[in-house]
């Protein structure tokens, strides 16, 4: 894949047109230690960062507290065109090619190629691009999971779903014995759900070969995910209303919606959002379209990546040394799983006993072994440069369609045409 500069960003961000960092390359500092900044929104990094500061007197880390989010983007790469960002970012994989494409990382794979063995090799496509390229060392995944109510599923006899369809026969179910209830609802606020579904049935949205890229939003995987839901909704066995706002909450604490299908990280909403609930959820692995399979996606997850900004300042060596002790060495992730409450993507730690059984969930004892049973089955994503707009495409569209309870294929290919519009707009070559 190449490099451009001056392309994805100015339809993700307005009208900021960007370009390589200007000015000749400084060279590694010399006497003292090596100052790192780090852009994080992960709570604590800085308790977890000091770890590393107090063993490692040649490389002094600081870590700055940022927002996540698509608001990270545009103020990346702003910095990085005035030559004023930060050595290492937390990136969403979804985000990597965004930040690529604008020549806003460095390839690390010189100094970090020997992490690889650390992680499952869905999680280490995530932060590579084409045949050698590494944009970054993975620091947490998010595999999806079922997260439904015991207690509820006890009292409406409901049998917890295996497959998809049994999904579908407990929501009509449940409609029938209670219409005041749901079993789940279809939300357009967060494009990222869906995206681990596609996956999970096989989608591919972005694949690239040398500088053309294919781009299969609407494919068959994805178009057989939206038909169900949509189906769903428009026959009403299923809720039509968006995730996190307060009736969302309230459903969930008073028992009208009885699962969820989310991520590992999903007891910390859980405990926020429904408090009420707390030791009535247990997580299942996500019901499957082949009876027997035990494939999921994912919803989430990010990577510690070194700067282009720290390349010209001669840090890339340090920077990727640290990044793969954070994320690879056992006191680090432990740190971190406790400090910042990740799922970790380092495949040893899913296992080694640093994760616990959250707070929220006393009932299910084994919740971290089911998690680490569940990560295994994780499907490869496959990102593109244009992720923001095709997201912002999927809200509108998809936001419509649920309201609606219209055809959600449809709204699939407005999705992709908006997408391979912006990109063919912005000067990549998209086949077809």
């Amino acid at each position: 894949m190449q490099r451009r500069t001056a392309l994805a960003a100015i339809a993700l961000i307005g009208s900021l047109a960007l370009s390589a960092c200007s000015g000749s390359d400084q060279p590694p500092p010399t006497g003292g230690p090596v100052e790192l900044t780090m852009w994080s929104w992960a709570p604590n990094l800085d308790k977890v960062v000091a770890l590393w500061n107090s063993g490692h007197p040649e490389t002094k880390v600081t870590v700055q507290k940022q927002a996540g989010g698509d608001e990270l983007i545009p103020k990346i790469l702003t910095a990085e065109k005035a030559g004023t960002g930060p050595d290492l970012v937390q990136a969403e994989y979804q985000m990597i090619p965004t930040l690529v494409a604008n020549d806003a990382l460095a390839d690390v794979g010189k100094f970090a190629a020997g992490a690889k063995e650390k992680f499952a090799g869905n999680v280490w496509k995530q932060v590579t691009l084409g045949s050698d390229a590494v944009y970054g060392v993975p620091q947490d995944i998010a595999p999806l999971g079922l997260f439904y109510r015991g207690d509820l599923f006890e009292q409406f006899g409901l049998k917890v779903p295996a497959t998809w369809p049994e999904f579908a026969d407990a929501a009509r179910e449940l409609k029938r014995k209670d219409p005041s209830r749901a079993l789940a609802t279809f939300s357009s606020n967060d494009p990222g759900l869906f995206a681990g579904l596609a996956q999970q049935a096989g989608a591919a949205w972005w694949t690239s070969s040398g500088d053309t890229w294919k781009v299969a939003i609407d494919d068959a995987a994805s178009r057989k995910v939206a038909g169900f839901w949509g189906g769903l909704v428009a026959e009403g066995a299923l809720d039509n209303q968006p995730m996190y706002t307060p009736a969302w909450n309230k459903a969930l604490d008073d028992g009208k919606q009885l699962a969820w299908v989310s991520a590992v990280w999903a007891p910390g909403t859980l405990a926020t959002a429904a408090p009420s609930t707390k030791g009535k959820w247990k997580m299942a692995p996500l019901p499957q379209w082949t009876t027997g399979a035990a494939a999921t996606g994912s919803w989430g997850g990010s990577a510690t990546s070194v700067t282009n900004g720290a390349e010209k300042r001669g840090k890339t060596e340090a920077a990727a040394k640290f990044a793969t002790w954070l994320n690879t060495d056992p006191a680090a992730v432990a740190a971190l799983v406790k400090e910042s409450a990740v799922y970790p993507a380092a495949t040893a730690a899913q296992t080694s006993g640093a994760l616990t059984t959250p707070e929220f969930f006393p009932n299910q004892p084994d919740f971290s072994t089911l998690a680490a049973d569940v990560a295994k089955g994780t499907a490869a994503a496959a990102w593109g440069p244009d992720v923001i707009v095709a997201y912002s495409a999927f809200k509108d569209a998809f936001g419509k369609a649920a309201q609606d309870k219209s055809d959600f294929a449809a709204a699939l290919g407005t999705v992709r045409q908006a997408t391979v519009a912006d990109m063919k707009k912005n000067g990549f070559k998209v086949e077809g």
